[in-house]
């Protein structure tokens, strides 16, 4: 909920803190931020632009498809990688919650977990996904409404990593755990449906922008198989940058022709760095 994260949280437009006021966060500067009604807080500066964040139909293809259960080989990775922390979790580019919630569970206790992201369709879910959740829009590019060193973890799943800002929000000694993927991830659906590939060298870029803020520490390969029907497929089109790319009459055409089901590798690195 709201207030177990209130005490972390810092105004977008000053940076001081803020503070719970019924429904309504404010700071000592008189910026104010209303609650929706779905649970979540918008913490966007006046002047941002929300075009990135995933669609309510991405959301929804999400929401179907992990709920099914095909990548809980890559939460309980990340699960077992949280082991000992001790403070806030922030998932920066929460999405839907589920990541978060699952790390939550898994560790037990009384931990807050904050869950950002800029897409408010995707915090709608995220707000109710774990009792000690709060959500938070914001943008990964710009200056996180955290308060300096507050965080004893920070997930970045799938989403986009601000370097500076992460090491900012991160206590001393704190740890930040990024899922990515390798270039075999899904690959029989990016060579079946022409889907966008995963380069290369992508490792080396995460490692190339991290590295001057944070070292890298740890590092596990979680590779296995999933049997996806063609609906399945599709939600795992529809959820991610995909969706953007690929012409629904296309991929249509191209899911069948799939066998069903498929069978396809789920292939990603979950990477510590503090």
């Amino acid at each position: 909920m709201l207030q177990d994260i209130e005490p972390y949280l810092a105004c977008p437009h000053c940076g001081g803190p803020l503070a719970l006021d019924g429904r309504t966060l404010r700071c000592p500067a008189g910026h104010s931020f209303d609650q929706a009604r779905q649970g979540y807080v918008s913490l966007l500066p006046g002047d941002a632009h929300t075009g990135t964040g995933d669609t309510a139909e991405m959301v929804a293809a999400r929401d179907a498809f992990l709920a099914a259960g095909h990548y809980r080989p890559i939460a309980d990775a990340l699960a077992d990688a949280a082991q000992g922390a001790a403070g806030l979790v922030a998932d920066l580019g929460a999405g839907t919650g589920h990541y978060l919630a699952h790390v939550l569970t898994r560790l037990g206790g009384e931990l807050p977990g904050a869950a950002l992201d800029i897409s408010k369709y995707a915090l709608r879910r995220a707000a109710k996904a774990h009792p000690r959740i709060g959500a938070v829009v914001c943008d990964a590019w710009r200056p996180l409404p955290l308060r300096d060193a507050c965080a004893d973890l920070v997930l970045n799943v799938f989403a986009p990593r601000n370097g500076p800002e992460i090491r900012r929000v991160l206590r001393p000694g704190g740890r930040l755990l990024v899922v990515s993927p390798t270039s075999r991830h899904l690959h029989e659906l990016v060579a079946g449906l022409g889907l966008l590939s995963v380069d290369e060298d992508k490792d080396r870029r995460i490692e190339d922008k991290l590295s001057p803020h944070l070292t890298r520490t740890d590092r596990a390969e979680v590779e296995f198989t999933l049997r996806l029907s063609r609906a399945d497929a599709a939600a795992v089109v529809g959820m991610g940058p995909n969706a953007w790319h690929t012409a629904p009459e296309r991929l249509a055409a191209a899911l069948a022709g799939l066998p069903e089901p498929v069978e396809v590798t789920g292939s990603v690195l979950v990477t510590t760095y503090r």
